[in-house]
């Protein structure tokens, strides 16, 4: 998965917090064009490149912060659910309801796709066990709080390897926050993955130029990009300790952040999670398969963090179930509904 960091320059990130944002609003426009360009893939071809160690590494993370903080029933908010990667864990979470935004309507209609069960895929499954909404937006733009009125509070909002775009300005870094914290329950959670700044500034300064990277990956700051056959188009870093600031003024308390490679030294230790990276691969089966992944692929593990926050306020225990009327268990195109600001 290569991955293109862009920023004027490292001295950006030193700047006081109101100067740390680009006036780059049309790169979201890039954003979903370029995911939604990559739709013509089949399922199988996407997940079946030379970096499936990774993928199934990333996917271990999603799992087990799904595991840790999902409960049975819960009404789940995913933003940028880009083609449904997660529903499979969400499912085994026992989850109640699920609304997926994305930019992308590609993205989103195989998302619809895999939800209804018609995957060009190898988990072609059964029916998922909760109803679902999808929606193809904006979701760092547009104001979501009324036009999802009727299906909050949430109790889990989650947005996985995302959340940076939203800091293409300080407007649309707020409006992100500001959509999370008003569909969030009092007590809710919010789980994301994002790049992790610090590291990305040491790679930064250990370099010889502006650029540095592997076989698997590739940063670049202040130049054009070149055509590459995966992600390749504008992303931001976040320092944490100002989206941690920002988030709290949302309303927003911090449980935990941890690089990926403190992520696996931690969560390795609980049996349960050793048995869930096995299954999937990652680190090859422990019997037949001893694949795992390349020292290229582990350097861009390092790259990512994890986070935790929780919406302060004390939990509202009744269960508003009504709201999930408005999903189905099974989705038409025309069931897609499509928003704009």
């Amino acid at each position: 998965m290569m991955r293109s960091c862009q920023e004027s320059s490292s001295s950006a990130f030193y700047r006081p917090p109101h100067l740390r944002f680009k006036n780059l609003h049309l790169s979201c426009h890039e954003v979903a064009d370029h995911y939604s360009g990559r739709t013509n893939q089949t399922l199988e071809q996407h997940e079946a490149g030379s970096i499936i160690h990774l993928k199934q590494f990333n996917n271990w993370i999603k799992s087990v912060l799904i595991q840790l903080y999902a409960k049975r029933g819960d009404a789940v908010l995913d933003l940028a659910c880009g083609k449904g990667g997660d529903l499979i864990k969400w499912d085994k979470a026992r989850i109640g309801y699920y609304v997926g935004i994305d930019i992308a309507d590609g993205s989103i209609e195989d998302c619809r796709t895999r939800y209804n069960g018609d995957a060009d895929h190898h988990q072609r499954r059964k029916k998922y066990c909760f109803p679902a909404r999808l929606i193809c937006g904006d979701c760092f733009e547009v104001r979501l709080d009324k036009f999802l009125a009727e299906d909050a509070p949430f109790d889990i909002c989650s947005c996985q390897f995302a959340m940076h775009y939203s800091w293409s300005t300080e407007a649309r870094a707020r409006r992100a926050l500001a959509n999370i914290s008003a569909l969030l329950r009092p007590g809710g959670i919010f789980i994301g993955t994002m790049p992790d700044a610090n590291v990305i500034i040491k790679k930064l300064r250990e370099a010889e130029g502006l650029h540095f990277g592997n076989s698997v990956y590739w940063i670049r700051f202040d130049e054009e990009f070149e055509d590459k056959d995966a992600v390749d188009c504008p992303e931001w870093i976040v320092p944490f300790p100002v989206f941690k600031a920002l988030a709290e003024e949302y309303g927003f308390e911090l449980v935990f952040v941890k690089n990926s490679h403190v992520f696996v030294e931690e969560y390795l230790k609980k049996p349960e999670f050793v048995e869930l990276m096995r299954g999937l691969g990652a680190l090859g089966d422990g019997k037949e398969d001893q694949s795992t992944l390349s020292p290229d692929e582990w350097e861009v593990a390092y790259l990512y963090l994890s986070f935790v926050l929780r919406k302060r306020g004390q939990p509202d225990q009744t269960r508003v179930n009504s709201r999930r009327d408005k999903g189905k268990m099974h989705l038409s195109k025309e069931d897609i509904v499509y928003i704009s600001d």
